[in-house]
């Protein structure tokens, strides 16, 4: 059984809505200035040391990618480390800003 559960972008912007959440977003980094769920951290191999050693355990972790494929053995390495509610967002950040696009930041 994974240690991560896949969630819709429906139910993630509901839950973001209700309460305080993280955002691990693992696209590259042209893609992420592009567009982003808001409140998202980019997230990669030079600081995800950074997000085990400091990041909120108790609060929801979203995992966002591209298309929901690759965030889920990151959402699962992340459980590992002992974030207790991680989701991968299905349909990844392609879904999201169909679905919300007022629900996008994008770099200045």
């Amino acid at each position: 059984m994974s240690a991560f559960s896949r969630i819709s972008p429906a139910d993630a912007h509901a839950m973001m809505a209700s309460g305080a959440i993280q955002i691990a977003d693992i696209r590259d980094p042209a893609a992420f200035a592009k567009g982003r769920m808001n409140g998202a951290l980019r997230l990669d191999n030079t600081n995800v040391a950074e997000l085990v050693l400091h990041g909120e355990f108790e609060q929801p972790l979203i995992v966002c990618c591209y298309h929901g494929i690759s965030s889920q053995p990151a959402a699962e390495y992340l459980a590992q480390q002992g974030f207790e509610q991680v989701y991968s967002l299905d349909g990844g950040f392609e879904a999201w800003s169909q679905q919300f696009p007022n629900d996008v930041e994008v770099d200045a």
